[in-house]
């Protein structure tokens, strides 16, 4: 993204700049710059350029490297957004379902997240330390989104009791990278049967051990 040079202490790590109380149009407006950042990265790549996205997001490209000097910072933000996105939804569909189908459901979600980070991968798979933290970050929020899905479906016995939220995240995603080589619904019929394993084995809840 090139840009002019910035002071290492104006924000340029997105993280820091999340962190600190802003207003509440001002985060919308982050969002929806992240957003936009999203959709262009999923049509025209992470080379895009910056004006591309702040003209479709409404703003000056100036708000855009007051935000994000560099553009892996934009893109470290994108993904961090996609991250929450996904394990955020994990709460509100066991909310509006039953426990074996928010898991399921959640897992279809989880697959949407996979094509996000395939359209990521060429930057975040280059070495930029910039992206150094994100695969922490990302295990300190999905994991344990998984795990109170998987609790509540086992709980309920609608699956299998022998299964840990990290090998199931691996399983999904190493299933849907390949997958997705066919398209996405291909990637989702795989999926969905993973999740029919899952069943298998069930305790019904009420049953004797």
């Amino acid at each position: 993204m090139g840009g002019k040079p910035k002071k290492q202490d104006e924000g340029s790590k997105p993280s820091e700049s999340a962190d600190r109380p802003v207003r509440a149009d001002a985060r919308r407006n982050i969002d929806t710059l992240l957003q936009t950042a999203m959709a262009v990265f999923k049509t025209s790549g992470v080379d895009a350029p910056v004006r591309e996205i702040a003209e479709k997001a409404g703003v000056g490209v100036g708000t855009v490297y007051r935000h994000f000097p560099q553009r892996s910072d934009l893109i470290a933000a994108v993904f961090r957004r996609e991250i929450d996105a996904c394990a955020d939804a994990a709460a509100v569909l066991a909310a509006e379902h039953a426990p074996g189908e928010a898991l399921a459901r959640w897992m279809q979600r989880y697959v949407d997240f996979i094509a996000a980070k395939r359209g990521l991968a060429t930057a975040l798979h280059s070495g930029d330390p910039a992206y150094g933290a994100l695969p922490a970050y990302f295990q300190k929020r999905q994991e344990p989104a998984l795990r109170a899905l998987l609790e509540s479906a086992t709980a309920a016995g609608a699956v299998r009791t022998d299964i840990a939220a990290a090998d199931l995240l691996n399983a999904v995603a190493s299933l849907s990278m390949h997958a997705y080589n066919q398209g996405p619904e291909h990637a989702r019929r795989m999926v969905a049967l993973l999740v029919d394993g899952l069943r298998y084995g069930a305790r019904p809840s009420g049953n004797a051990p």
